[in-house]
């Protein structure tokens, strides 16, 4: 099936993305919309504007939409979005990184459902700890973005999901009651390395701000070897 995928860059979308080549599907383009607002119900925001530079490694056309991130209104702008990558490319469904948002998952079936295309969600209800393996052992390179809960603060921003951080998040779970996964918005992430991208990216500048528990880092990438 041809399909475009719902991306942020971040290890959900990414992941996905991956898991829906392996299982056969063509991946025609990436599919971003931009929120202006920070606190969206469906949208990631941490460097949202460097997966230019991921669908430039991944060789893959990318369609930005912007949103002012209204609640419910911003469902319009994606609605748009995927009308003009069913124009454009021919996409015949839609890859999510939909993990247990209810809010999410039923919102993109439903414009779907609409469209006459496949709802396509690779990693629903799949255990997050497991996901965290996952992305290790098929050598995706992940990095934090963004907190915003406690005990998660400004040091987390920058860390690698590796096998130290899945045994950390492991611990806070049984502690605190945060999703391992960063589910209930506890972090956000952004993909420098994985299977589907031709060329690496590596982080090359950070940008930091916030407060408390609620940081976030924009980061500045290029590509290995430039």
């Amino acid at each position: 099936m041809k399909v475009g995928i719902l991306f942020s860059g971040g290890k959900d979308s990414t992941y996905a993305a991956y898991l829906a080549k392996q299982a056969g599907h063509r991946i025609k383009c990436l599919i971003t919309v931009v929120s202006m607002n920070k606190e969206s119900y469906m949208f990631h925001t941490p460097s949202i504007g460097k997966v230019k530079k991921q669908a430039l490694v991944m060789e893959k056309q990318l369609l930005v939409k912007k949103t002012k991130g209204v609640k419910e209104e911003e469902l319009e702008d994606l609605e748009d979005v995927i009308k003009d990558a069913i124009d454009k490319f021919g996409i015949e469904g839609i890859v999510t990184g939909a993990l247990r948002s209810e809010y999410q998952a039923f919102r993109i079936q439903k414009i779907c459902d609409k469209l006459n295309i496949s709802c396509i969600n690779p990693l629903w209800k799949k255990n997050q700890v497991t996901l965290l393996r996952e992305l290790i052992q098929n050598r995706f390179e992940v990095i934090i973005t963004g907190v915003g809960a406690y005990p998660l603060d400004k040091s987390w921003l920058g860390r690698r999901i590796d096998w130290k951080f899945i045994n950390e998040v492991k611990d806070l779970e049984k502690k605190c009651g945060i999703n391992p996964a960063g589910e209930g918005g506890e972090f956000e992430t952004f993909v420098l390395k994985c299977p589907l991208f031709k060329r690496q990216l590596r982080l090359v500048g950070k940008k930091i701000k916030g407060s408390k528990n609620s940081w976030s880092m924009e980061v500045e990438v290029k590509e290995c070897g430039r």
